[in-house]
């Protein structure tokens, strides 16, 4: 399937981004059973850590007054960018974050997080959700903070993994999702090598900041849980591609 989006002109991938784009006029996310599986067997999903307490400030981070607020609405993509590499830049209260995304291999997906992050969309959001046991992601995107929000459109997965050990590695970033093809704005970064259900859309890995995220996953959760919010509050006030 990758193989032949990639050899497709460039109008017929604009026609196919239109085609798997979903519309809607609420939030494409909710509750699911993951939000109250144990953290060894919890997977990233767009509804976890909704009722974690308040991160504190403070630790590896720069203290940070921010909160979730309502997502901004920057309207839905309608192009495909071409297939080559990007960088994103997340610059954080706790440091620079960059990745380095493929799209290429991922061209649906970084096409949409690069219209995201052009629009504003990330700015001045919190990284709700860490894992320390079983999983090893520091995860981000939702604008509410909750685990809930995202933008006002899903897509569809491309670019997954096989089902292997350690199928995300260190250092990659993936999107989270509430089951196939709901993709949204929430991913997750990988601090440590972990192994997870070939369910998420791999599209890019860290270059700066991974030295960062351990530091916050050092310093745990908010609630001492190995999945919660972090301790540390992490705020992305900025967010940049290239």
């Amino acid at each position: 399937m990758i193989n032949r989006i990639n050899k497709k002109s460039p109008a017929a991938l604009a026609a196919l981004f239109l085609s798997v784009v979903l519309i809607s006029g609420c939030s494409t996310t909710g509750v699911t059973d993951d939000q109250a599986a144990p953290a060894a067997s919890a997977e990233p999903s767009q509804s976890a850590s909704a009722n974690a307490p308040a991160p504190a400030t403070g630790g590896p981070c720069t203290p940070s007054s921010a909160v979730g607020s309502p997502a901004k609405d920057v309207g839905a993509p309608n192009d495909v960018l071409p297939a080559k590499t990007y960088t994103f830049t997340f610059e954080t209260n706790c440091g620079e974050i960059v990745i380095e995304a493929d799209a290429a291999k991922a061209p649906i997906t970084v096409s949409t997080l690069a219209f995201l992050t052009k629009g504003g969309f990330y700015n001045g959001t919190i990284c709700h959700r860490l894992t320390t046991q079983g999983l090893f992601v520091l995860q981000c995107g939702d604008p509410t903070g909750t685990g809930g929000g995202g933008p006002n459109f899903t897509f569809k997965d491309e670019n997954l993994p096989a089902q292997v050990d350690n199928n995300y590695p260190a250092g990659s970033v993936a999107m989270a999702n509430s089951g196939p093809n709901t993709n949204g704005s929430q991913f997750f970064l990988v601090y440590d090598d972990t192994t997870l259900g070939a369910n998420y859309n791999l599209w890019g890995k860290i270059t700066k900041g991974l030295d960062i995220i351990k530091s916050i996953a050092a310093y745990g959760t908010a609630n001492g849980s190995g999945d919660g919010a972090p301790k540390a509050t992490v705020e992305i006030m900025t967010a940049t591609v290239k």
